[in-house]
């Protein structure tokens, strides 16, 4: 195993990706993680996040022939929930490419699009007509700064069911920011998810993703 510097060293943790500073940081830890990611967190740690938030996805839908966009899509777990609940066509966005190349040997998305949130993304106005992302919106990643590059690329009337770590939704800005875009959304909402089953430890179990629903207005 190698630690978030790439170098042999002590098996990733959800903790040491908590503690992200900065772009450089997040490639390095999850250019080492991408390959034990899906057996050694996801599964170790019965991650069920990525599979509730395609399910709420999938019953939110009303146009399952509209593109959607996987934020921050890693290994593509998401994309596996979304798979078994319907025919989308979804493409990933990821700033690592090592995690993107796991994610295409499953064989789940249309395109893969290596592109830093932070920034201005290598995608067109209205270009997709739904959104999901997890594990992208939490401690030491993406802040609600994001949340304008999204609604741009979306189509008017895009399905954004976006999850953001419970426990940071106010003091990160999460709330301030979407009240903000009351102009530019509609019909939202906040679902709250337990993310962890019954195989993980007592403290993730007890972590909740709040996840945000809602449409771009028009």
């Amino acid at each position: 195993m190698k630690d978030q510097t790439g170098k042999p060293g002590k098996t990733i943790t959800l903790d040491d990706a908590y503690a992200l500073k900065g772009r450089d940081e997040a490639l390095r830890l999850y250019e080492a993680w991408a390959d034990s990611y899906d057996e050694g967190f996801a599964r170790t740690h019965d991650y069920r996040t990525p599979d509730i938030l395609a399910g709420v996805y999938a019953e939110e839908c009303t146009d399952p022939t509209a593109p959607v966009l996987d934020v921050g899509a890693g290994t593509g777990l998401v994309a596996e929930g979304l798979a078994a609940r319907g025919n989308f066509t979804v493409d990933a966005l990821d700033i690592c490419e090592k995690m993107l190349d796991v994610a295409s040997q499953k064989g789940l998305y249309r395109n893969l699009i290596l592109g830093d949130l932070t920034a201005t993304l290598p995608i067109a106005d209205a270009s997709y007509g739904g959104f999901t992302s997890t594990g992208t919106f939490t401690y030491g990643h993406v802040g609600p700064e994001a949340l304008d590059e999204l609604i741009r690329i979306g189509r008017p009337g895009a399905l954004y069911v976006l999850g953001i770590k419970a426990a940071i939704y106010q003091s990160a800005g999460f709330a301030a920011k979407f009240d903000s875009l009351a102009g530019e959304i509609r019909d939202f909402r906040i679902v709250e998810k337990a993310g962890y089953g019954e195989n993980a430890t007592p403290e993730l179990q007890q972590s909740l993703t709040a996840m945000a629903v809602f449409h771009k207005a028009g």
